[in-house]
């Protein structure tokens, strides 16, 4: 198991009568990407600025890079090692995406070179646009730049793509899959739910200030995300009345469509051979459940596109 770089035990955050993050305790390991996933209003931002350094804990414990968040005395250690993109990230919109980052660079002691970040996140073809000229998407690709100067061991990146168009979310999705691959630690926050499931080696799904499940992708959906669906469109009634005689767990839509939920790869090949003993022709689509199915099983919500239950 890879080292890790944050652990934190029992975390507690208050502001007056609310308990905005309530006993939290989780660790993320050394090269992965990290996941906090929940709805506006769960506490991932509160942990993440706490991990920051930029809040105060109210109980429990929080080590970043092997220094506790609550002793002055590391909190400067903790920031030299940590790179951060918050939620509001914004730049001087007259400069240019070089001297931006070239800016940002020069608060540190040591960092990489503008040009350096420039090549790393694919800006160089607007390293010499003015900021304001740019795209939702590559202003946060800027952003990502910006978290990236001071070459850390750990990023945060909190809700990186919210606002964003479906490709301009995708093109960010690659920027931080290339953060692994250089080696990077990446805490991810977002309510979007395939965002987490495509990019996150382990995802904790956070409500209501509590981590209610913890795992990759694949152990939570098959912890809590169900049964395949085989769906066979517009199939004949006989072959639903056969497929529920033999395997149960059948139903039809109001378009005639058949839904078979499957147990396992050997029942799904015993229905393919009904399937293709009555010759049939209907398409069939085999539907696997996904992290919004986790996150509907176990809170009994989803969340929308602009992060509210609903």
């Amino acid at each position: 198991m890879a080292n890790g770089i944050i652990k934190v035990d029992s975390l507690v955050k208050e502001y007056d009568s609310l308990r905005a993050v309530d006993g939290i305790s989780f660790e993320v390991y050394e090269g992965e990407v990290f996941a906090f996933l929940g709805p506006n209003g769960a506490g991932k931002t509160t942990t993440v600025e706490i991990l920051e350094c930029i809040r105060p804990l109210t109980g429990g414990s929080a080590k970043v890079c092997g220094y506790d968040v609550s002793k002055e005395s590391d909190v400067k250690e903790i920031k030299k090692r940590i790179g951060v993109l918050p939620q509001d990230f914004n730049a001087l919109e007259k400069l240019s995406v070089k001297e931006n980052i070239s800016l940002i660079g020069d608060m540190y002691d040591k960092h990489l070179s503008a040009s350096e970040v420039i090549k790393l996140l694919d800006l160089e073809d607007k390293a010499n646009a003015k900021f304001d000229s740019l795209s939702g998407g590559l202003k946060q690709r800027v952003g990502v730049a910006a978290a990236l100067v001071s070459d850390p061991q750990l990023v945060f990146l909190d809700e990186p793509t919210t606002g964003l168009d479906p490709k301009a979310r995708r093109d960010v999705w690659a920027v931080i899959a290339n953060l692994k691959k250089l080696g990077k630690t990446v805490f991810l926050t977002t309510h979007y739910m395939e965002e987490a499931q495509v990019l996150a080696d382990r995802i904790a799904i956070i409500d209501r200030g509590k981590i209610v499940a913890l795992g990759s992708s694949q152990e939570l959906i098959s912890t809590y995300g169900g049964l395949k669906l085989l769906v066979i469109r517009k199939g004949p009634k006989d072959l639903a009345d056969t497929l529920q005689a033999k395997f149960g767990q059948v139903t039809v839509n109001k378009d005639g469509d058949i839904h078979v939920k499957v147990d396992d790869v050997d029942e799904l090949w015993r229905i393919m051979d009904i399937l293709t003993t009555m010759r049939l022709g209907s398409d069939v689509e085999l539907q696997t459940p996904t992290i919004e199915d986790v996150f509907l099983k176990i809170t009994g919500t989803r969340i929308t596109d602009e992060g509210d239950l609903t």
